[in-house]
């Protein structure tokens, strides 16, 4: 990794780039397959499975055939951990929910919001060199609660064609029975228009890779929603003296495995924690699966000394990074200090790995600095929320006059005159 010892803040941006790309060669490229499905629907669908799956699909909807295959092919212990994390995820999520409160702004003047399902959602989850089927508990569980009324996951298949046993299960265990044999921007394209096999719908959430992040940016432009541009995932970590190299490590090194795009990054004002924690990434590398992933991850991350810990935060706040992990004695009371952060783990004993999957909260979080202005996925980013207000005769008297000077003043007098013949019907 590369260390990097007391930086100026001038040099601050340079320094916390993520990796770059060709955006202009990339949006290309993704345009292109937009356009192909929009035009071509199911048939673009099954020959990009060709192309980037190495796989001949001879139906893009699992059937219930599969469901039945790969539901028995999971083991018990899988399954009650799917079961345990989807409690969790309930209980979290479900407390997330808004009481109606009517408010009344003058007498006789009633403000209210209700929040409404978004009827058709969509749920893209990744399953390149990781079956991500913690994500459809991620995003499956809020919509349900919410109460959408249709839900299609797009998955990409194996060579064989199938889909993970896991994935399949968890979207059985949801109620999910719309599952598609779709990946990479092909599938974000397909939920935006709809394709013979696919329904098209009205958002679409889940994190990619960049060709996922930059079709569901392109589809906006389609009437099209978005949770969040969630790229390439990353992690910072700040410790102090008293931190453990070997869970620095790890931690920083469970983000790592997830792409050779990913970023880790480690701050710390403990000059010497810099080669122990880059001693103990050597180490546990060697024992793992995707060690070749993860040096390249690893590739594109910074181990960097700064003065002190006020500083420290102020660096991550710049950064801006989609999971922060604090290996601090008073963790809680540091965590005061973030502004810009996906999602925050305390403490030593609070392993990111535990946000990924059961603890309660959830994994679908802003990369690449949007946690500077968007939220993580919540039961809130499934609902809509409407508007109410009932306006008494008595209450038109009190606030018609507000409004007729105010539309007066901006030369909107259709507006006045809506008021001011009620008024002169009110007498």
């Amino acid at each position: 990794m590369n260390k990097i010892h007391l930086p100026k803040e001038s040099d601050w941006n340079k320094l916390l780039q993520r990796p770059v790309f060709d955006a202009q060669e990339l949006y290309g490229k993704v345009n292109a397959i937009i356009a192909s499905v929009k035009e071509r629907k199911d048939k673009a669908l099954l020959d990009y499975a060709a192309q980037f799956d190495g796989v001949q699909l001879k139906s893009l909807v699992v059937s219930e055939e599969e469901f039945k295959m790969a539901i028995a092919s999971v083991s018990q212990d899988l399954k009650d951990a799917i079961v345990q994390a989807k409690k969790n995820i309930e209980l979290f999520h479900s407390k997330q929910k808004e009481q109606i409160t009517k408010i009344e702004t003058m007498p006789g003047v009633t403000c209210w919001r209700k929040s409404v399902a978004i009827d058709k959602v969509g749920l893209y989850i990744p399953g390149g060199s990781a079956p991500l089927f913690s994500t459809i508990l991620m995003l499956g569980v809020p919509a349900a609660i919410a109460g959408c009324k249709e839900i299609v996951l797009c998955t990409p298949p194996d060579k064989a064609g199938n889909i993970h046993p896991a994935i399949l299960f968890t979207a059985s265990l949801l109620g999910i029975k719309k599952v598609i044999k779709a990946g990479g921007a092909q599938a974000i394209a397909a939920m935006t228009f709809g394709t013979e096999s696919v329904p098209a719908v009205y958002k679409i959430f889940g994190p990619g890779n960049q060709y996922v992040t930059a079709a569901k940016q392109l589809v906006t432009q389609h009437g099209v929603a978005i949770d969040m541009p969630a790229g390439p995932s990353e992690v910072a970590v700040i410790a102090d003296a008293n931190a453990d190299p070997e869970l620095i490590a790890a931690d920083l090194l469970s983000q790592a495995e997830h792409g050779g795009d990913s970023q880790v990054i480690f701050i710390t004002p403990v000059e010497a924690l810099l080669a122990k924690v880059e001693q103990a990434i050597e180490q546990q590398l060697k024992a793992l699966p995707r060690a070749a992933i993860a040096l390249k991850a690893i590739e594109n991350s910074k181990l960097i000394w700064v003065n002190t810990m006020d500083e420290a935060f102020a660096m991550s706040n710049a950064y801006a990074p989609e999971h922060l992990i604090l290996h601090l004695d008073d963790a809680e009371a540091w965590g005061e200090k973030v502004v810009n952060a996906g999602s925050v783990f305390l403490g030593a004993w609070t392993p990111e790995s535990a946000g990924d999957y059961a603890s309660g909260t959830n994994h679908t979080l802003p990369t690449n600095g949007y946690a500077r202005a968007y939220s993580g996925v919540s039961l809130d980013s499934f609902i809509k929320k409407i508007t109410f207000q009932h306006i008494s005769k008595e209450g038109l008297k009190n606030v018609g006059p507000v409004v007729e000077i105010m539309a007066e003043n901006e030369q909107l007098h259709a507006h006045k005159n809506a008021v001011t013949l009620r008024l002169k019907k009110a007498q």
